[in-house]
């Protein structure tokens, strides 16, 4: 298992990581990529905690939404069942996991302090802290994306379920959006992953 972790997660992080997953009987699949989410925690039938992380993540990336995961399963043991997923119960857990990981040996130094304030108020996704989702994209595989925010007024773009759209304006901290087919507008994050069209 812990030779696994070492192809996804940085080095310093394996036997942390490995233990936490030994201590809380975690069962882990690492799976092809899913749009929507990058991991998700479920109880199985069994009864058997398992934890899902898509295998396309960059390294960091990948140990953020583990251990995004792995407190879900402690906030739940801990304060029962019926707290809210992203509450505050799970903040206070994924802080308090996550805080041994915020290092030099297992992050780059220009994340620390990105990391540092991202996790004074954890929110469900690090996607939507742009600023630290901006600084991690830079470890991802290289792709042909770009983010809505980079891309020029008027431009359009196809997003990954095929639908297209031509950025108009923006409002407040997202971007307008026009749907070509149906001329609906949208609202879209400023770091949303969006293929451009020439």
């Amino acid at each position: 298992m812990s030779e696994t972790l070492a192809k996804y997660i940085p080095e310093h992080a394996v036997k942390p990581v490995f233990d936490l997953i030994v201590a809380n009987q975690v069962h882990l699949k690492i799976v092809n990529e899913r749009q929507t989410r990058h991991g998700d925690y479920r109880r199985g039938p069994s009864g058997k905690h398992e934890i899902t992380v898509n295998a396309s993540l960059n390294k960091y990336r990948f140990l953020i939404t583990l251990i995004h995961e792995i407190a879900h399963l402690v906030a739940f043991e801990k304060f029962g069942r019926n707290i809210k997923p992203h509450g505050n119960e799970w903040k206070y857990t994924f802080q308090r996991l996550m805080v041994p990981f915020i290092r030099p040996e297992i992050f780059p130094g220009q994340i620390l302090p990105l990391l540092a304030r991202h996790f004074k108020n954890p929110s469900a996704s690090s996607d939507t802290d742009t600023t630290l989702s901006l600084a991690l994209k830079q470890y991802d595989k290289e792709n042909d994306k770009n983010y809505v925010f980079e891309i020029p007024y008027g431009s359009v773009f196809r997003i990954k379920n095929g639908k297209v759209f031509k950025k108009i304006a923006v409002r407040t901290k997202r971007f307008e959006c026009l749907e070509i087919s149906s001329g609906k507008t949208y609202l879209f994050n400023p770091n949303a992953e969006v293929e451009l069209i020439n």
